[in-house]
């Protein structure tokens, strides 16, 4: 008896459905002190770590020495680049285009995916650059906070302590990080609070510092100071973490979120402050060396400040990983990502692992480090690629205003706008890209490359898809069914389609069970996967189309729902059971009368290209790169969790029917 029945439970998973559509979002997203805490735990730590490197890369163009005017017109940036991109693109207008309630670059595209046939496009370069962002961000935030200890400890090697961190952390990955992710929403609390109390002591020994809001300082340091312009790349680094605020939505909550930024903004712009104060009141000592962030603290507060900090880029950087997990799983449900193991090492809600991902972020992270060496080294790799995310998150936006209807002229005037301060941040970062920036484009480039070639590979196969009407062969099931002549294949012969209506099927299920080698069967069971742009529904229903013979049941799933097909039809099947829809004790009176199940047996249909034919070089092209990428996934036995034992799995060709075949002509 196959696996997949062996422990069947009716009070299991009967109310598993129930359980799981009542509420989508989790209790962090309720307004509260908890749920802030943990929103500064779980969002803020890319955005606020930011302090540790975005003074010291500013410093490092300063071509022309260090002045007040230099200083206030980079604070100037700063705060200004916080308010307009942070504060009013992202908290105030983003945060709202929610997917009931879940937010991301996927969650967003999912709204308007039926609006456009390339909109596709701009939704898997933002993904793709954001995945490519995951990759150095744990890499810089935690060189960045273990370099402080060369104040304490001058000619410290920073890089092996920086890789023992980032394999500690990698490795406790599989097992979940339910432990430590409760210290999370505390220790950032401290981080923050220790930003502002460095930068307010400094502010105090220097209150012309606060000059700096005069959007005038941003303005002459653009345009008068030489190289101001390019410098932006450097500026654009405080805002790096804003659109993690938008992915980790259906985690926290608008509200919380919200107001949470509001403690989160005051602390970083004190900090900025406070970094700048400490450099116009002790330029005899400053060198671009020393980091500003360490330089200002007390030298008897440095070490326990760089434990603080290597806590909060720790964070920072589980952060990180966990959203790449999340991108990968949602990008899996849209079809742009071969299908992978995903294992849920806790019992809290949205947690997973992804093995694959795992380690490949993690040798990712190795090489950046041993590659780039210093935290300075890889600042001129940052920020080019998130650029390029925030780009495509203004594009698929103005498709969603659009969705709601807002009137053309301020569709228009949003996107003037942010066009125009986020190219004007592209530009700046493309100076860096012969610095290091060509290493996140690279990274960025091949997962696009991977995401639109599965995405396009599975449309063209598609197309070869021939869907014939159902009824007209009820009655040959139905003989199937009763004829004795031919051995039983199984009792319950179970596969998967893509029909979305009941009268149809595709013709290929059809060919499997009547010509290729008649499968009889007691009952025959099609199964259909409905990914919704809804992220959490959980559904089904089932329609009898032939009593106790053919059932079709249509799982109604959204987007960032796990299809474990294996579990969700154990469910439905139990529940058929409870209403005395369905009889599964065994058909033979040996075993029935043991109460023994009866077997299940899958098949799963492999549509592969022959050679009968020729694509489009491009289209071949494409097909040639998807077949490669398909080693990169698990394959459907995997990734929905059945049972390998009961699952057979047939390769038929792409190939239609009605195509129309060269003449032979016969000779005597």
């Amino acid at each position: 008896m196959p696996f997949f029945w062996r422990q069947l439970n009716f009070n299991t998973f009967g109310q598993f459905f129930e359980m799981s559509k009542t509420d989508h979002l989790s209790q962090a997203s309720k307004l509260s002190v908890a749920g802030s805490l943990i929103t500064l735990g779980i969002v803020f730590g890319d955005i606020g770590t930011s302090p540790l490197y975005v003074i010291r890369a500013i410093l490092l163009g300063a071509v022309e020495g260090i002045t007040p005017v230099f200083i206030l017109g980079a604070l100037s940036c700063i705060i200004w680049t916080l308010t307009l991109q942070t504060t009013i693109k992202y908290v105030l207008i983003t945060l709202r285009a929610d997917n009931k309630g879940e937010g991301g670059i996927f969650s967003l595209y999912a709204i308007i995916r039926k609006r456009g046939r390339w909109i596709f496009i701009p939704a898997i370069i933002g993904a793709a650059a954001l995945l490519a962002d995951g990759i150095i961000t744990p890499s810089i935030t935690v060189v960045s906070a273990v370099e402080g200890l060369d104040v304490v400890y001058p000619g410290i090697s920073v890089v092996p302590i920086a890789l023992v961190i980032i394999t500690a952390l990698f490795v406790i990955q599989q097992g979940g990080t339910n432990f430590i992710g409760k210290f999370f929403g505390p220790a950032m609390f401290c981080w923050f609070l220790m930003l502002a109390t460095l930068g307010f002591i400094q502010i105090m020994k220097y209150p012309e510092i606060f000059k700096a809001f005069n959007p005038y300082y941003a303005y002459l340091f653009l345009t008068q100071y030489p190289g101001g312009f390019v410098l932006l790349g450097a500026v654009f680094l405080c805002t790096t973490g804003a659109e993690a605020l938008y992915s980790d939505l259906g985690h926290c909550g608008f509200a919380n979120i919200r107001i949470t930024w509001i403690y989160v903004k005051i602390t970083l712009i004190l900090n900025y402050l406070g970094q700048g104060a400490w450099i116009l009141t002790n330029q005899d000592i400053m060198t671009l060396q020393l980091n500003p962030f360490y330089g200002m603290m007390p030298a008897w507060f440095v070490l326990p400040g760089v434990i603080i900090a290597t806590a909060a880029a720790v964070i920072a950087s589980q952060a990180m990983i966990s959203g790449s997990y999340t991108i990968i799983s949602e990008a899996i449900q849209l079809n742009f990502w071969p299908k992978m193991r995903i294992s849920h090492p806790t019992n809290i809600k949205g947690q997973m692992y992804i093995s694959a991902i795992n380690w490949s972020l993690y040798f990712a992270c190795v090489l950046v480090i041993l590659f780039f060496q210093k935290s300075a080294n890889m600042e001129a790799a940052y920020g080019l690629s998130i650029t390029i995310t925030m780009l495509m998150t203004t594009l698929l936006l103005v498709y969603y205003l659009r969705y709601r209807k807002l009137k053309i002229i301020y569709i228009a005037i949003f996107l003037l706008i942010y066009l125009s301060i986020e190219g004007s941040f592209l530009i700046a970062n493309l100076y860096k890209f012969a610095h290091g920036g060509w290493f996140t484009l690279l990274v960025g480039g091949i997962i696009f490359i991977i995401m639109y070639v599965w995405f396009s590979g599975r449309t063209i196969k598609k197309q070869f898809f021939q869907f014939v009407r159902l009824e007209k062969y009820y009655p040959i099931i139905s003989d199937l069914k009763n004829d004795n002549t031919i051995p039983k294949f199984a009792t319950n012969l179970v596969y998967l389609t893509r029909a979305n209506y009941k009268n149809e099927i595709e013709s290929k299920i059809l060919y499997s069970i009547i010509n290729k080698s008649p499968k009889r069967a007691d009952c025959y069971w099609f199964l259909h996967i409905d990914i919704l742009d809804d992220p959490n529904t959980m559904e089904y229903k089932v329609e009898t189309l032939i009593p106790d013979t053919l059932i079709k049941i249509n799982f109604h799933l959204g987007f960032k729902v796990q299809p474990r097909i294996n579990l969700y039809f154990r469910q439905v099947i139990e529940e058929m059971v409870r209403n005395n829809e369905i009889d599964i004790l065994s058909r033979y009176k040996s075993l029935r009368k043991h109460n023994i199940t009866s077997d299940f047996k899958f098949v799963l249909i492999d549509r592969i290209q022959n050679y009968d034919f020729d694509f489009t070089p491009f289209r071949q092209f494409i097909m040639d790169i998807y077949r490669f990428i398909r080693y990169l996934g698990v394959g459907e036995v995997k990734a929905y969790g059945l049972d390998t034992s009961s699952v057979i799995e047939e390769k038929v060709p792409l190939i239609l029917d009605t195509k129309e075949l060269p003449v032979l002509k016969r000779l005597n």
